[in-house]
């Protein structure tokens, strides 16, 4: 074993048990910060994997972004940060699922390559790498962007609620403006 597979094990493992963090914490606010650990792992795993605009890209464009998004909407809806126990439901049905898709996975893995050593492709450049996302993938990369500037918007709507009420109902419509003389 090599310094370089000692490392992916790690930084997997460190991604496998923060993913695990994420969705068992009771906390909104701390599963955003454990998806923050899992992302920066899987962004280690491709600098290991010498892929460093991926990384940088997933440090960037995850990290920096859809976490950020994340937290803000959850601090704009004024969602109930903590524990609610009105929306808990028992964790095994999906620990059921989960496990079993995981070891499903793993054996249509291990029956698909046997244990054999796989030869890899040439490895990417950053110029093949845009030509790609620019080229065939620019309409889901595109989409994906207006998605996220619709999900801000509407976590803006969300947290005001004086925004679409008509001018009565909203507070202190139809009270004299102070400091005017009739």
């Amino acid at each position: 074993m090599t310094g370089a597979d000692a490392l992916l094990l790690a930084l997997g493992a460190v991604a496998v048990g923060a993913g695990a963090l994420v969705v068992t914490t009771r906390h909104l606010v701390r599963a955003g910060l454990y998806l923050v650990v899992c992302l920066g792992a899987l962004a280690g795993v491709y600098l290991v994997l010498t892929a460093e605009l991926v990384a940088w890209v997933q440090v960037l464009i995850y990290v920096g972004a859809v976490v950020v998004l994340l937290l803000f909407a959850v601090m704009l809806t004024r969602a109930p940060i903590g524990a609610s126990d009105d929306l808990d439901r028992p964790g095994w049905p999906a620990a059921l699922i989960g496990g079993g898709s995981g070891l499903g996975l793993a054996a249509l893995l291990v029956d698909a390559f046997r244990w054999r050593r796989v030869e890899l492709p040439e490895p990417g450049t950053a110029e093949r790498l845009g030509e790609q996302v620019f080229g065939a993938w620019v309409l889901p990369f595109e989409l994906l962007s207006v998605l996220l500037l619709a999900a801000l918007v509407g976590a803006i709507v969300l947290s005001r609620p004086d925004i679409g009420r008509p001018p009565a109902d909203r507070p202190g419509a139809g009270r004299p403006a102070s400091g005017g003389r009739r």
